[in-house]
Order: structure tokens, then sequence, then C-alpha cells
């Protein structure tokens, strides 16, 4: 391990950088010859790992019944594929077009995709990471519908002009065998028939192709004499086609909701016309039409009725009915209400073969935003448990947060009380979509994810291992009361949607207290019980937080000790109300009428029964004043050492002791500063008494408030924007790009919207040009906040969005019976550093450079009986080692939207500086823990994701990852330790991504491989009297059929063949894995073995041909032997 030096600074600086890293030169060389920095660039490399949750804008889907693998496309050309529980890849085609069909080479580790963009392409599925072999992009024809028939070669593509091309799916090149759709219908026609809606073979002849065209008409084609058999009309158009296993019949679904079955050999009309939900009229006419039945599927049992399973076909008077489907079951009809619109629907069946009895078990129903499998098998039909994390976007997230490295125990201790949650009634069998085998993990440490939602719950997440489950869920909208129409709307709300939507998290996996913010300026501390207990009344702290309506006056407040609040009456600043008892009793007007001491939400009147798990401790709610809505809460931090919480807004900062339910401070941020105010305070301009609705959520269709799209999200959320021309001039030129907005509103899915302009923006600016100041971070540490301190002291790092950093010292009691007695102090240090932009994250190094490890008291069971609950619980220390020869045992970590900076403690030097970015901001920053050291790692809002090493500030990994395209991203990005991140990459899916070189060349061995070798299920026994008579299947030679020697080429301007990234030659150089050689090998051995026997059998004709020419040669001599010529 080298001491560092200077040459170390320029070890990670590259040419493109326009960032800068300097050693102050107060303090420099001595800092040099102390630390030492293990961190390098070589241990950093980005690369995606997993994508988790529900396939967003889900089109289409396919499963391979003997790998049992299900594939998931998607609007935006995304593909998802599902084996067993822990088994998903995600893929993308580079196009983004919709994938409208997906068909599996079933067993043979394939897939085709047909996208809207009119291309088709080959998947293979044998490697970890599935690649494209061919693609094959139509040009002068529009693709509707693919129908690849089982252990065939030949796909066939249905187009929107009526026509049919056949494609080798081995060499994806077109036969020049063609069906046009003049010749399919009857001459006698005068109107084309649509497009092509279905194609599939019929299962007893594969020589016969069934063709529906949307207009309605059916046509059974012969493949081999190149016409058609018979022709089915109905005047209805067709939306699918299912046939019997017999082949002599199949079924029609069509617009009007009707169902014909019709025999092969009968064309003139159905057999048999049903409309399942239609209502019979008495006289016998025509049952009233209903909505279009859009697939439907038939499927045989051998010892009972068949099943006939279709989704639409609703009356029409049935409006706001929600989407169902039916499944019909000889003389019972089931509906099978669902809980979103069905995107498509496959029958589950024993066997892959379709000229078998099918036997079917499930039906998987893709929905817009959830997938159901229902189990046909047990009476009622119940649905399978789910095992995948699909649930994400149960209710849309608004925040998510991410640890890795967790307490071992945290997770079984999750797990133990989520599991009383789980629903009950599902099918007691097996989750059938069992395909795959599972990764070889190597990481060992634990990981939680925790994602806040718009209706106020959040949701734990074990993450570990490239995983995801869900651990327990937290309802926090069960404190207050629910209104229960918006007539009873409160109109003390600030919020027009989602009032109970959590907005900030702060979690201490140690002592597993947690913190959460609302967006309704409400929050809420919890702590971790496993017993179950009933609350009679929510412990409520009332706060009336009020800014300044004039330039401030601060009052000296340097090294002032003030009093905590510990009787009524007594107030900590002069904006400090009186901690309120639940119900309130604040009058809810003031002397003009106007709104006062009133909170946004009312607290739940009735006894709360808590379930082990999460426990309200207290409740704090920001209270109206004087007419005037409390600003939402920007800022939290909770501590359980100190047993404090922090929080901040555009009015000030707040600290609650939330063992004693008090109030210890309430200021506004000039107050903090004391008569060291550096900023000229404005008067505030009023704001809009009512905030913008489902500001946290995602939208599809709506634009965002314009005073949305224009603040930083360390901002606040109620300053409007400053239209005047001048100065938005002013900042367009000093800044060219965008500011980060606000981390309350998201912007909605415009494309207008999500260019980062930052024209209309006057929320915050750069140092010299003031704006309010808001409280953007903090940290609780034990730390030498003042200059003459020697040993550290519990304290709270305030960080503003004017880029001041401001230390608070605390004097918390020692022992826990003083804790609860006597008051926490207070007394402020001031500033202590300045840095360009908002503060976005602080930490703690010691003299060494080690990161100190935040100060926590260690869980215990808060519901313990007194006796237990009285021993002694100590927090851990972290005093740091003293010096003599050098007084600053501690470095503070400052990072901002610009920059970052470590400060020597006590002395406040600043030792190391490093401008992150000149024309950008950082959206995200976070200290996080290596394996071989500690750095700090950032997220730009022009997609750059950067490390840097600490205390030297040195860059040592920069990579232009993902532009930001919306503000999704924005909030949800997060960093964790052992070089994990994650965001919310859709409303309902989270991809992971790791920035550690060790996670990435261990990537392939985690992920779990889709393909295992199954051999293929025998083909169905066709019997003695079957094969005598030929009763059974027909098989078709296709190669000799439509073969280039028989068919010739198609035009070549009709398709372009493009090999894929992922071809024969660089499959073969892939690491496909051992199971993939052998499997080659044995084919190979097999091959060759035949061609041995081939070259044997031939051998042994020509030595008997041979052995019979010499007899009849000495038969021939024998004879004419003794003869003369003549004799002859």
């Amino acid at each position: 391990m080298k001491k560092f030096n200077i040459r170390k600074v320029l070890d990670g600086l590259t040419a493109a950088s326009s960032s800068s890293s300097a050693a102050s030169a107060q303090s420099g060389n001595r800092e040099n010859d102390m630390i030492q920095e293990t961190l390098q660039s070589e241990h950093f490399q980005l690369c995606k790992t997993v994508r988790h949750g529900f396939p967003y804008q889900p089109s289409s889907m396919a499963f391979d019944p003997v790998q049992k693998i299900l594939a998931i496309g998607t609007q935006s050309g995304a593909l998802r594929l599902f084996g067993r529980a822990g088994v998903e890849c995600y893929c993308q085609h580079e196009s983004g077009s919709a994938v409208i069909q997906l068909e599996f080479l079933v067993n043979e580790g394939a897939l085709v995709s047909a996208l809207a963009d009119d291309s088709i392409h080959l998947w293979n599925l044998r490697q970890k990471l599935p690649a494209i072999l061919h693609s094959l992009k139509f040009n002068r024809e529009r693709i509707t519908f693919c129908h690849l028939p089982f252990q065939s070669k030949w796909l066939y593509v249905g187009t929107e002009r009526g026509n049919i091309h056949i494609v080798n799916v081995e060499s994806f090149t077109l036969s020049g065998y063609v069906i046009m759709w003049n010749k399919a219908i009857e001459l006698s026609s005068k109107t084309h028939p649509g497009p092509v809606v279905h194609i599939s073979d019929n299962p007893m002849d594969e020589g016969k192709l069934l063709i529906g065209f949307e207009c309605g008409i059916v046509v059974l084609w012969d493949l081999k004499s190149k016409k058609a058999d018979y022709r089915y009309n109905y005047d209805e158009a067709i939306h699918s086609v299912a046939w019997h296993h017999e082949g002599k019949q199949f079924v029609c679904s069509h617009s009007d909701g009707t169902l014909t079955t019709w025999n092969v050999r009968a064309p003139a009309k159905p057999a048999q016309t049903i409309t399942p939900h239609g209502k019979q009229p008495k006289d016998g006419k025509k049952p009233e039409p209903c909505k279009p039945i859009l697939k439907v599927e038939y499927k045989t049992t051998r010892a009972g009725d068949p099943f006939m399973i279709l989704c639409g076909g609703l009356s029409y008077d049935t409006v706001g009915r929600r989407a169902c489907l039916t499944v019909m079951h000889g003389k019972s009809t089931a509906v099978l209400e669902m809980d979103y619109p069905i995107v498509d629907f496959l029958t589950l069946c024993e066997t892959p073969y379709p000229n078998d009895f099918q036997e079917p078990y499930a039906v998987v129903v893709l929905l817009e935003k959830d997938l159901v499998v229902i189990d046909l098998a047990q009476i009622g039909y119940p649905i399978f448990e789910n095992p995948y994390p699909l649930s994400i976007h149960e209710s849309p997230v608004t925040c998510c947060e991410y640890f890795a490295d967790c307490p071992a125990e945290v997770i079984p201790a999750l797990y133990s009380v989520g599991s009383r949650q789980k629903r009950q009634g599902f099918s007691k069998k097996e989750w059938p979509i069992s395909g795959g085998n599972w990764g070889q993990g190597t990481l060992s440490f634990s990981e939680i994810i925790i994602t806040g939602h718009a209706d106020g719950s959040i949701k734990f997440w074990d993450a570990s291992a490239l995983m995801l489950q869900v651990l327990y869920k937290l309802k926090t909208a069960k404190v207050f009361e629910k209104p229960r129409g918006k007539e009873e709307k409160s109109s003390t709300e600030i919020v027009d949607e989602d009032p109970f939507a959590i907005q900030i998290l702060s979690w201490c996996p140690e002592s597993r207290v947690l913190c959460v913010a609302g967006v309704s300026a409400h929050v809420i501390v919890y702590r971790f019980s496993k017993q179950e207990v009933t609350t009679e009344v929510v412990q409520l702290l009332e706060v009336r937080m009020q800014c300044e309506l004039n330039e401030v006056e601060s009052p000296e407040c340097g090294g002032e000790q003030v009093s905590a609040v510990s009787t009524p009456g007594t107030s900590s600043s002069p904006q400090t109300s009186l901690p309120q008892s639940h119900p309130s009793t604040s009058s809810n007007n003031s002397s003009d009428g106007l709104r006062d001491n009133v909170p946004c939400l009312k607290v739940r009147s009735s006894p709360l029964k808590q379930s082990p798990g999460y426990q309200v401790e207290l409740l704090i709610q920001l209270v109206w004043v004087s007419g005037e809505p409390p600003q939402q809460i920007t800022s939290l931090a909770v501590n359980s050492a100190y047993g404090l919480v922090a929080f901040g807004n555009g009015n000030g900062l707040a600290v609650v002791d939330y063992l004693q339910k008090t109030l210890l401070l309430n200021m506004s941020t000039a107050e903090l500063y004391g008569s060291t105010d550096p900023h000229h305070r404005q008067p505030r301009s009023p704001r809009k008494t009512r905030q913008p609705s489902a500001g946290l959520c995602d939208g599809n269709d709506a634009s965002a408030a314009p005073e949305e799209k224009c603040k930083s999200p360390t901002s606040g959320s109620g300053s409007p924007c400053n239209s005047d021309e001048d100065s938005k001039q002013k900042f367009i030129d000093r800044a060219k790009i965008s500011r980060k907005i606000s981390m309350i509103a998201d912007q909605k899915d415009d494309a207008r919207d999500n260019s980062f302009s930052r024209s209309r923006s006057s929320s915050v600016t750069s140092i010299d040009r003031e704006s309010r100041e808001v409280i953007s971070s903090f940290y609780f540490c034990d730390s030498l906040s003042k200059k003459s301190e020697t040993v550290a002291v519990p304290s709270l790092w305030v960080g503003t969005s004017l880029g001041s950093m401001l230390a608070i010292a605390l004097t918390v009691p020692s022992t826990p019976e003083q804790r609860m007695q006597q008051p926490v102090g207070v007394s402020f240090c001031g500033p202590v550093v300045r840095l360009k932009g908002g503060i976005l994250r602080m930490a703690q190094l010691d003299a060494s450079g080690t990161l100190l490890p935040h100060v926590y008291e260690s869980w215990y069971e808060p519901n313990a009986p007194e006796e237990e609950r009285e021993r002694p619980r100590r927090r851990r220390p972290t005093t740091p080692p003293s010096s003599q020869e050098n007084p600053d045992c501690q470095y503070a970590v400052v990072c901002s939207e610009k920059q970052a900076k470590v400060v020597a403690m006590p002395s406040q030097n600043c030792v190391y500086e490093h401008n992150i970015t000149e024309t950008s901001f950082v959206l995200r920053a976070d200290v996080v823990t290596m394996t071989a050291g500690v750095g700090i790692a950032c997220f730009c809002a022009n997609g750059h994701i950067m490390t840097l090493s600490l205390p030297s500030l040195r860059p040592l990994l920069d990579v232009n990852y993902l532009p930001l395209t919306d503000m999704r991203i924005a909030r949800t990005f997060c960093f964790s330790n052992q070089g994990q991140a994650l965001y919310l990459t859709s409303p309902t899916e989270i991809q992971r991504i790791t920035y550690n070189q060790e996670t990435c060349d261990n990537l392939q061995e985690m992920l779990g491989e889709l393909f295992t070798p199954v051999d293929t299920p025998e083909a169905p026994n066709r019997g003695f009297f079957k094969g005598l008579f030929g009763g059974g299947a027909q098989s078709l030679d296709r190669e000799d059929l439509f073969g280039e020697e028989t068919a010739g080429k198609a035009s070549r301007s009709l398709a372009q063949h493009i090999p894929g990234p992922g071809g024969m030659e660089g499959m073969k150089g892939a690491a496909s894995g051992v199971v993939g050689e052998l499997a080659r090998a044995r084919i190979a051995l097999d091959e060759r073995g035949q061609k041995l026997g081939e070259l044997e059998e031939r051998t042994a004709a020509m030595m008997s041909s041979a052995d019979s020419f010499s007899k009849h040669a000495h038969d021939m001599m024998l004879k004419y032997k003794d003869k003369k010529w003549y004799q002859l």
C-alpha cells in the first residue's frame, strides 16, 4: 500500500474532464504525509446487473411448455424472461419499437420476436445474457401475425396486405414460397380480405394451413397443391381462431361477441354459434351484440369436457365493469374479474404436441399492470401466489433508499413480521413457470431496498444476491382519519391527491428506527417491535414553522445555550409552538378568519391496533400559520443514539426529541447564522395555498404545472418562479443548463418537459444570486464542531440550498434515566464551510481517512417489561484518536451540487477541494464504502456517474451512463455501499447497476441460466388402427416444399437480412456454459455415429454385391469351360 503523494492527484484525471482537484496550501503537505489511500480507478467499472418489477406497458407474451420459461414483450421494445423465482432476464431491442408477437422455438433455447417496425429477430437464450442471432427487416409489407409450428424451422409471417411469407429461422432467409391473398380467397370476391389475423396448421395434418383474415374469411390452404381446400365466410370480423386437437373442428371469435364453431369439411355455415355473454331473447331472435371477443383458446381433456377460455365479449350494458376472463367448462361458465385490462393470455397444457389431448392446468393472464396465473385444476379457479417482485408499482413509487451491507439479523426480523401479512386463498400447487437455474452468487452481504409510495405505504425488500423479495409492508396512512369521499375532504389539505404520499425516508438499520416525511408536512417516527400493541391515543406534536416576512435581524446565538422545551409555555425560539396533546385543542381560525394552528391531516381518534413490525412512536405535524399552509419538508434525519429527529424546509429547521416527545428547536435558517449571516434576505413573496396535485406520482398524459418545472431539489416546494425577463436572461447566460427539479414535484412524461432547460428557474441560483434558503440535508455525528473543542460531542450538521454547512452542538444526558428526565441541550456553532450549489451529503472521516460510522443505539424490544427495558443501553462511541502533532483529528466531507470539499476539524481548514461539474449539477451524492476503501459516488443531471477518492477527492470514475430523460430517475437514483446503485427506470421497474469492478467480473456467474437441457416429451402414440388406416397425424416435408431448390429465391427487395451481434460465430466463442458444450458434443457424436452406421451399411451392401458377382462369374466359367468356340 503506497502512501498518497501529489502524483496521485493526476492519476484519475482525464483529458475530457474540466474538473479540478487541488490540495489546500495551508495544510496540504502535512495531510499528504499522513493519509494513505487504497481506492484506485481499477476498482471501478460500471454495468447494469438486473431489472426487477413488472414489465412496463406489456404488449405480448409467449411460453415454452418444455423449458417452462415465460417471455413478455413491451411497447418500448423490451423483452423480459421469467423462469423460477429468482430467475429473470432483461433484453432490449435497439429500435425501441413495440413487440407485437413472440414465438418460442420450443426446447431449443431460442425465441423469435416480431416488432411493430416490421422486423423479426431470433434471440439465443442459451447464454446468460441473451443476444440476437439474426434479424430480418420487411420493407414493403407490415407484419400482423406470426406462427411457428412445434418442431419446425419454418416461420409463417402474415402481413397487412393479406399475404403470407415463410422464413427459415436457421438462416433467417425468406423462402420463395408465398401465399398471395388473391389466390387464397375466392376469385369472385371483389374486396380485399384485410390483414392476416391468424395462421395455424391443422394439428393432424401439417400440410393444411388455416388462415384467418380480418374481414371474417377463413381459408384452409393446402401447402402441397398450393390452393385453397375450403373457405369459411362469416359476416363479422375475426379476432382469433383455435383448433380442436383432432383437427376436425375449429372455433373463431368475432367482433360482435360471438363464437362460431366450424366443421372442417362443412364450410357452408358454422356448426354452432354462441354468444357467451349475450342475452338470449325469448322469441328466438338473434341475441344482442356484445363487445368483441379478442381471443379464444380451445383445450381438450382426456377425462372430461373441453375448456373454452376467452377474454372480452361482455355485454355493452356492463358499463364500468372491469376486464374479465371467461372459462367455459362443460355446462359451467366462470367469469373471472381482473384488476386491470387484459393484454394477452395463454393456457398452459401438459403436452407441447398440438395433436394430443391438451390437458390444460393453468392460464397465464397478462394484464396492463399485473401478471396472474389461474389454477384450472381446482374448484373456484384460485390464482397461484406470484413469486416475482411485480408489485413495486402497487401504488406509484415516490421515493426509495438502498442499504447494502446491512446487519445480518435485520432481514430475518423483517421477514418474520412480514410473513404474517401474506394473503390467503392461493392455489396450493407449485408455481408453474419453473424453468432455469439460479446463478452461483458470490455476494455475501445483506441488501435492503425501501420504497415509499403515493398511498403512504412503505415496502421493505430483500435485495441480496441480485434477487428481490418483499419482506414487509407498512401503511402509514393508518394514523390518520380517511375521508369517505371527495365531498368530505378537509379544507386544510395542501395536496389535491395522495395526501399520505411518502416524500423522504430516514432509516437506521442497527436500531431499526424509521422516520418518514409525507407531502402533507407530516413526520412519523416508528420503532420496531415483535409484539402486538394497541395504542389508545397517537402521540402527536404540532410544530408552527413560519418564515421571515422581512429582512431578518438575527440574534447573537453563536455560543448561547438554548434550553429545550420542557414545560408548556417555554419556547426555544420565537417560532417554537407548544407540543400539542391529542386531540389538538388549537384554534382553527385566527382573529381575521384565516386558518391558523391547524394541521393538514386529521389524526385518527379511535384506538390503533399495531401488529408486530413497525409501530408509531410519534407523529409530528406542521400547522397552518395565519392562513398560510405549511411548506413541505425537504430534508429529514433520525438518530437512535441521541433519540432525536431533525427536519427542515424553506422556513427553517426543527429538532424533536422523540423519546421525551418534545420540541427542542424550531428556528429559521437565518437565525442559525446569528451575526455571521452572509445573505441579504428579501421579503418573502406570497405562495399558493394548495400544492400541485399528485406531485410525487408519475403521470402519463399531463404536463407539470409551470412552477413545478423550475425547482431545484434543495429549493423547497413553495417558492414560485420569477418571471422577470431581465433576471431570467441573466440566469441563462450564467448557467446554460437546467437545475435539478424539485424532489417533491415529478415532471410528467411529456417530451417538451423532459428537457432540462433552465430558462425559467430562479428558485435557487448561484452564490451571488440569492433566493430563499432551504434546509437540504442533515447529518448527526460526534464531532469537533467548535474550533476550541478537543473532545468530540454530539452534533447536528445542517446543509442548505445555498451551499452553507452549519453545526449545532447537542448535550445529550449520558444515562437512560437522565435521558428521559433531563432536556437535551442545544448550542449553535455557526457556519463551518461554504460550497457552490446546495449541500447534498455530509460525512465524517477520522485522522487516518477512514469513514466514521454513524452513531447508533442497538435495537431493543420497546414493548418489553419494565425490568428488562431499564437495563442500560449505551450508544457506540466514535471518539477519534487525539494527536499532539496534529490537533485536527477529524475531517468533514461535504458534497454539493457543484463541489466536494474535505474540511479538517476542529480548525475548519479546507484541505481538499474538487469541482465536480461546471456545466451540469449533481442530482445524488453518497459517501460509500467499498472493499478497497471509501469514496464519494455522484450522479449528474447530464447522465454522468462519477466517483472520487477520500480524502483527496481524486476522480476515479467518470462514465456518461444515462441521460436524464424524466424526473423519476432523478427522484429515485441512489447509491449504496459495495458499489451498488439503483433507480426507477419506469413506473413499474427498478434497474440495479454496479460500479464495482469485482461485481462486474463475477456477474456472469451470479446471473441465472434460462436454458437447461430437458428431453422433449415423446410424441403421442398413434394407436394400432390409426396407424393401419392412416388416421393419425400427417407429417410434411417442409424442407422439400419451402427450400430454395423447389420454391426458388424470394425477392431481395421484400426484406433485408441483418446479422445479429450474437451471431453463430460469436455465440460459439461466448460463454454458453459446460452444459451447452456437452449438448453440442452429444449432438456431434450422434451425427457421427449415424454417418458411421450409414457407411457400414453401404460397405456391407457393396461386399454382398461383390460376392454375388463373383459367384455368377464362377458359374459362367464352369459352364463354358470345356466348350469349343464354335459350340458357343
